[in-house]
């Protein structure tokens, strides 16, 4: 079982390495399908896992100036405590013991709304040029704070969004900020978020620690063998394929 999870942590390395996506949306899916956790379960391991393999690209877009810490700064003021609020909210009402069934329903729409982010990349970006004349600087601030408190509901609930959908919420927001200052962003934002909420999975002892050391082993080579063929691959073939195993994922978790 060590070896399949090497092997699983190396495959979804190489998808994120290929796509930047795929690390959290292919990972749960992954944990509940071939692994058989329950869905707490793999959502607290999933969030340790994305927390630790985003840590060294964070750092890296930091150090290469690539991160808008303002912007970063507002997600944060609006996840982090949605957050911490809907942990409590999952533990008090016993959705972490009892709510397969609500927690699988929104891993399978987080997966489905995040095939059709990939799929349609380019069309956020144009939707969020059309949207300038409502979204004001003045307003930018607040919707941002929204849009974080979104996406901390939305990753503590499946662990999916802090990738392609937190990406394509800043592209509507910021349209004129550079592709990589997107990426940096969105980045710098998941780490923190998916770290808090991990902990707090953590805490409630719904992370399995001996599955997320193997997946980590295979997940750091991975990546960076997906980086060297992002030059070889066509990206919209990778893309194509990875929206299929989204919506394929997707099906399977919901039933």
């Amino acid at each position: 079982m060590d070896l399949i999870a090497t092997l699983s942590g190396f495959g979804v390395g190489v998808i994120v390495g290929l796509t930047g996506v795929g690390g959290g949306s292919l990972m749960t899916p992954l944990l509940l399908t071939v692994f058989k956790l329950n869905p707490a379960l793999a959502i607290g391991t999933d969030l340790c896992f994305a927390a630790l393999t985003k840590s060294a690209g964070a750092l890296t877009h930091h150090r290469s100036g690539h991160v808008d810490w303002r912007i970063t700064a507002w997600l944060l003021a609006g996840s982090l405590p949605a957050a911490l609020a809907t942990l409590g909210w999952m533990q008090l009402s016993g959705l972490t013991k009892s709510g397969n069934g609500v927690l699988t329903t929104v891993l399978g729409v987080a997966l489905l709304l995040t095939a059709l982010i990939v799929l349609y990349r380019k069309a956020w970006h144009a939707l969020g040029l059309r949207l300038e004349r409502w979204v004001t600087p003045a307003r930018r601030p607040a919707l941002t704070l929204a849009s974080g408190a979104l996406l901390g509901v939305l990753v503590s609930l499946s662990s999916i969004g802090a990738g392609a959908i937190g990406a394509a919420l800043i592209m509507l927001l910021y349209p004129r900020l550079p592709a990589h200052q997107v990426v940096g962003a969105d980045i710098a934002h998941a780490v923190p978020l998916t770290l808090v909420a991990g902990t707090g999975y953590a805490l409630l002892g719904l992370v399995d620690w001996a599955l997320l050391g193997a997946l980590l082993l295979g997940s750091v080579p991975g990546i960076w063998v997906g980086a060297q063929l992002t030059r070889r691959l066509p990206q919209g073939l990778v893309r194509t394929l990875l929206c299929l195993s989204l919506v394929t994922a997707a099906v399977k978790v919901m039933h």
